[in-house]
Parts: C-alpha cells; structure tokens; sequence
C-alpha cells in the first residue's frame, strides 16, 4: 500500500466531492451504488460524476468491483489517504511530504514539513494489512466483516493513539508531541533518535533499565499499561552534556563531557487501563520484555527482583495523579470502541485493547464528521485549489523529500517503528 501523492494536487473540487461520497457511501455498503455516489456528492449531471468516478479510479483511489451484483465502487487505502492529505492540507498541519522511513506491520511512518518548513512524522494506521496477509487462517471472522472495516479499524487505531500520546504528553511523559489526527493518520513531533533495537552498546545499562522500569511504574500510577513495551517502541534520544555532574563537590577538575541518553516511549494502540481483565498478564510482560533485552543485549541482570503487578496497583492514583484511562474514556474513545478495535486485532493476530467481559454486537462506522466537512466546503475547494496551484505542494519535489533538510540524517536513515 505504497504512498503515492503525484495526483493529489491535480484532482479537482469535482473529483474531492464524489471521492468523499464515496466514502460516506461505504458507512452501509461494501460496493457503493453508483446512482448513491451521485447522489451523496450532490453534482448536478451524471456525465459530471462519471466523469470524476472515470478519474479517480485511473489512480486508484477508488476501485470497481469484479463480480458486483450492481454498478458500484468501493474506496482504497489510497482513496483513504488522500482524503486524509486534503484534511491536513486544509488544515495547514502538513505541506509536503518526504521519504518514508518506517514500515511495520501495521503503518508506514513518512517526514513531512509543516507549512512553516518545521519537520514532523506522519503515521498512517493500515490494519487491514495484516488482515489480508492472514485471511485464510481468519476466514471464519473475515466472512462477516466488509472492506469498510478495515477502514473503520485503522480510524479507531489511530483515535486511539493520538488521544492516549496528548494526554500522555501534557502529563510529563517522554513521548512525541501529538500535533493533528485525521481519520487513520497521525501527524506527530519528529524524533531524532535511534530505536533502542539497534543500541548494541550503553554507558550505563543499570541506569537505562531502572529509568525504562520507573516508566513502566509511572504509566500504572496514571492507570495504564502500555501492552508493548519492548526494544522496537522505545527510542533513545542522545544528547551531549557539556560536563557530568560531580560525585565529590571537594574535586577541583570538572569531568570531560559526556553523552545524556533520554528514553522516548512510541505505539500506543494497544495501551490498556490497569483494570483491564489482562491488566497482569500486560504488566508483566512489558517487565519481562525489558528484562530479557538487557540480558541479552547488554549482559545485565538486575539484582531487584520486579516490579511485580501488586506493584503497579499499588501506585494507581499516587500523590494524586489522575486516571489517564478514565480521562481518555471521556475525551472521545469510549469502551465500545476500544472492544471493537480489540476484538479486531486479536483476531487478525494484533494484541489490542477493551474490555473483554462481555460480547458486544458490531457496529458500522458512523458518517465522519471530517467526510461532511469535506462536502460542506467543496464550494470553496476551487478557490483554495487555485491558492495553492503554484504553491509546489504536494510536487514531485515534495514527494521524493527534494524540498526538505534533513538535520541528523544518519539518525533518520536508521529511524523506524515496530507496530
């Protein structure tokens, strides 16, 4: 599901109106009739709609169906990301975008420059991928779902994500700012920083896994469990401090300088709450995961046994902190959704988050309030089209990174996620 923005830039209001009808189109039907299209875009004429139908399948934003029982077309991924781009663009949170540099079961991560030429990372949740690479062990569940859930799920992914890194984020915790969210994208702070995957070597391991241990203490005092805590979704961040603090104040030479390593926490879909009914099972795996790298990797073993999931109970609420769990659940991502997005993803073989107490009955997506506002303002699209016509964005410039400098290249190169 390659990333390919050469014609977002050429696609005209027309085109957008009927795109985004059939995206509406796909809340109720795995193939949207063609007379459903026009009708939703609201375009006066049907040569104008199959006009625009004609174009937007010439580059596959949307698809015709082989064997259909009526004239219909259903939107791809890359239909999905361009009507993401187009939210972004409009929104002035992204102006182009640059080289891909990560890929993982789940996403594909890209650079992108803010329209101010600041750099930031875009996340595009694909969990249909891993879907269709598993879809003759998982055809009973598959049976029952439509093209729309794939869809339907990277959205809730990415939902979930974003709201758990802001809040996150504006509690103190080293993870990267969390700057705009649409549909299954993120657009997040770029962090110059090496997985801690690929660290074959540290100054001080002993100090590395007590900081990454209290991390893992301090998500359970807010009431969560990160569920993937391990080597792929930490990064470190080196920073070089100009003199180590002294041991002895009575020493009279100051210490040479020397390399501060700061650990920022990644991938959040399948953070859970502390009363999760796995919530142990979670806990001490992100403990074991930690403790096994650094044996492995580093040749150290702590003397402390722990932390233990009577531990991280214990710390719920300390000193007052707040139930982030909680906080989330009423900021928008509530526990139908997070049962939605968990049953998905233990069926496609992706550990997930939801309560697991009882069945609950599907649900199709609801019409995006982002799929409205792109119909809402279709009649301003022409204008703002012609605003941005000499503008370079989106060029074949911006696509291959041409118009972009990339500080701390080495870093980037090697920069990647595992979701």
């Amino acid at each position: 599901m390659k990333l390919d923005t050469k014609a977002l830039r050429y696609l005209t209001p027309e085109d957008w109106r009927v795109l985004t009808a059939v995206e509406m189109g796909s809340k109720n039907h795995e193939v949207v009739p063609t007379p459903l299209i026009t009708q939703i875009s609201g375009l006066r004429g049907g040569s104008g709609v199959h006009k625009c139908i004609s174009n937007l399948a010439k580059v596959n934003l949307i698809a015709k169906v082989k064997n259909a029982k009526y004239d219909g077309y259903r939107l791809t991924y890359g239909g999905l990301d361009y009507l993401s781009l187009h939210t972004h663009l409009k929104r002035k949170t992204l102006y182009s975008v640059g080289n891909q540099i990560g890929v993982g079961k789940e996403s594909d991560i890209f650079v992108v420059a803010s329209p101010s030429g600041v750099q930031h990372v875009l996340k595009i949740h694909r969990l249909g991928r891993i879907s269709f690479r598993t879809v003759k062990a998982n055809r009973d569940y598959l049976r029952n779902r439509n093209s729309g859930s794939w869809t339907y799920m990277s959205r809730l992914a990415a939902l979930k994500e974003f709201t758990f890194m802001r809040a996150l984020r504006e509690n103190g915790f080293p993870v990267p700012e969390a700057i705009a969210q649409s549909r299954h994208t993120i657009v997040m702070s770029l962090i110059d920083a090496f997985p801690l995957r690929q660290i074959t070597e540290v100054p001080d391991p002993a100090g590395l896994y007590s900081e990454l241990m209290d991390m893992i203490l301090r998500l359970s005092q807010f009431g969560l469990i990160h569920g993937d805590f391990n080597e792929f979704n930490i990064l470190i961040k080196e920073a070089t401090v100009p003199h180590k603090p002294k041991v002895d104040e009575s020493e009279a030479t100051l210490s040479e300088p020397f390399n501060l390593l700061t650990p920022i926490l990644i991938d959040f879909p399948q953070m859970v709450s502390i009363d999760h009914p796995n919530a142990a099972m979670y806990f001490d795996r992100d403990v074991n995961c930690i403790k096994r790298f650094f044996e492995r990797r580093f040749h150290f073993t702590s003397d402390e046994p722990g932390p233990f999931f009577s531990d991280a109970t214990a710390q719920v609420g300390h000193t007052g902190s707040k139930r982030l769990d909680v906080e989330v659940e009423a900021s928008g991502f509530s526990k139908k959704m997070a049962k939605e997005l968990e049953t998905y993803m233990r069926e496609v073989g992706v550990e997930g988050d939801g309560r697991t107490d009882r069945e609950q009955e599907s649900h199709e997506p609801e019409v995006d309030q982002e799929a409205e506002e792109e119909l809402v303002d279709s009649t301003n699209d022409r204008e703002f089209a012609s605003d941005h016509d000499d503008g370079g964005t989106y060029d074949s410039r911006s696509i291959r990174g041409g118009g972009l400098e990339y500080k701390g290249l080495d870093s980037l190169s090697s920069f990647s996620y595992k979701t």
